[in-house]
């Protein structure tokens, strides 16, 4: 177990131990596969989405969501 001090208000210090302890568990490809989920991204998220959305109302998106859901549920369970 590292017995190094971190001071976790120092990002930077933050950062390398969080990378470290990544690598560690999860070996340097799957640190980076890890790392790559958490993008901040580009755009506005609602303006995107409100300009996706216009105009369908609120109950034809829930009934299409639960009959993805029920795809893929019925898809996992081999129904």
């Amino acid at each position: 177990m590292n017995q190094t001090t971190i001071d976790y208000r120092n990002q930077n210090d933050l950062r390398k131990a969080g990378i470290s302890a990544l690598k560690k568990e999860l070996g340097t490809v799957g640190a980076v596969y890890f790392l790559r989920q958490f993008s901040a991204g580009e755009g506005d998220y609602t303006r995107e989405r409100e300009k996706l959305l216009d105009g369908i109302p609120f109950d034809e998106i829930v009934n299409a969501v639960r009959g993805l859901d029920n795809q893929y549920t019925g898809a996992k369970t081999g129904q």
